[in-house]
């Protein structure tokens, strides 16, 4: 399962109907409504799916890299780099599906048998890349396959790179019985692809974080007084499918709870006063957005709540202001987990303060690589995309997390969601 998929994810099959506060998140007497879904915008008209023409130019790329690393051929299991690459869906199984991207020459899957016609249909389809297939009987080897499609690709010899999602027992597979080649990662050609983001792409991360802005207004206006985080994840849950992106996670915790990052297994009952904080995200055409709030519900924010809060959207904003072209991805955690411990907090890790990374990468996988962490080294690139959130974990009393994400572009980075103008106004 995705990262915090496993909160209120039950809340799911809960009724239709919500109970909308008289703001945004700060009343617990409620006004009955008969469909707040209804106001929810559409956003059909600007989904525009990859095209095969982009996908032709991963391939292209990918071919590129494998040429530049000596590697012959790589190896993609079910799953999302094979989507990227090949616009391949098929789910995982103890019978082994691959795609085989050679260093020249045609992508080929090898599947069982008894699912070719099944692959043959999707295929047909025409918004795959690839039409040749091995197919392997239930009494024989499907690594015998894999090696027959790199051999047929003219190379005899040489580097085999397994996609980093590759399960053991396939590259295990390969490995013995291609002896003439040697299995090595792919990361060399994988991530310098999916890493930097085409503008096509861009826009679909850029309607997903649309729909979750919208997705979360409704779900403020379902907390309740009395109950639990349900309501809201409910809410998020239900405004996503009704948009027509896939849900991904909505989680919610109150008070104390809300110092733990991804949430606290203890009961929770919302009352005046306590922070709230909330996580979520959804899928457009497999691309993913995430965006954290943090607000205090029905009632004013105490001094401390408001201190904590404004001192995190200073550490926000400092590492938005470091992420530049040509710096390292570390400078960007670097500079928001400063001005946390300038004031006090931590240092490094240590609670109370800043318990995790600043940043993780985002595209396909809700986190991929480019994580703003310390020790990352890598420059930051136009196309590159991942979260600015850097939190505030004060265990006993509450927590404090704003997340918005950004892409690069050659001018610097430009928010996929604005940041929360105030304690009072968690959007823009």
């Amino acid at each position: 399962m995705k990262r915090r998929n496993f909160i209120h994810m039950s809340a799911l099959g809960a009724g239709s109907s919500l109970l909308a506060g008289t703001t945004a998140f700060g009343s617990s007497k409620a006004v009955s409504e008969a469909n707040p879904f209804d106001r929810l915008p559409s956003f059909d008209a600007e989904i525009v799916p990859i095209s095969m023409e982009e996908r032709r130019s991963r391939i292209a790329k990918a071919q590129e890299l494998m040429g530049k690393n000596g590697i012959q051929a790589i190896v993609l299991d079910s799953g999302t780099s094979m989507d990227y690459f090949t616009g391949m869906r098929w789910g995982q199984s103890e019978r082994p599906m691959v795609a085989v991207i050679p260093a020249k020459g045609e992508v080929s899957y090898v599947c069982p048998k008894f699912e070719e016609d099944r692959l043959e249909e999707l295929i047909a389809m025409g918004n795959k890349i690839g039409d040749k297939i091995y197919p392997w009987e239930e009494d024989e080897s499907p690594y015998e396959q894999i090696k027959k499609a790199v051999l047929d690709s003219g190379a005899t010899s040489g580097k085999i790179g397994m996609e980093e999602r590759v399960r053991f027992f396939i590259a295990d597979g390969v490995r013995r019985v291609a002896t003439n080649f040697e299995v090595v990662s792919a990361d060399p050609v994988t991530i310098p692809c999916r890493i930097i983001k085409s503008p096509a792409e861009i826009a679909l991360m850029q309607i997903a974080t649309n729909m979750t802005i919208e997705a979360m207004k409704l779900g403020f206006s379902a907390l309740k007084e009395g109950e639990g985080p349900s309501n809201f994840s409910s809410a998020v849950a239900q405004a996503h499918q009704k948009m027509g992106a896939r849900h991904a996670f909505a989680l919610a915790n109150f008070g104390p709870a809300s110092a733990f990052p991804h949430g606290s297994t203890q009961p929770q009952i919302l009352k005046k006063g306590d922070v709230v904080l909330v996580d979520c995200g959804c899928l457009v055409q497999g691309y993913n957005s995430d965006i954290s709030r943090t607000v205090v519900f029905g009632a004013e924010p105490t001094a401390r709540q408001k201190e904590i809060w404004d001192l995190e959207k200073e550490a926000q904003a400092a590492g938005f202001r470091a992420a530049q072209i040509g710096a390292p991805l570390e400078a960007v955690d670097a500079a928001a987990r400063k001005v946390i411990t300038d004031a006090g907090f931590g240092p490094d890790y240590k609670l109370p303060g800043l318990p995790h990374r600043t940043g993780h990468g985002i595209g396909m996988d809700g986190h991929e690589w480019g994580n703003a962490v310390r020790g990352n080294k890598q420059i930051l690139e136009p196309g590159m995309c991942f979260s600015i959130e850097p939190n505030i974990s004060i265990v006993g009393e509450f927590g404090v997390r704003h997340e918005d994400c950004v892409y690069m572009t050659a001018d610097g980075p430009v928010w996929f969601s604005q940041p929360s103008p105030s304690i009072a106004q968690p959007f823009a």
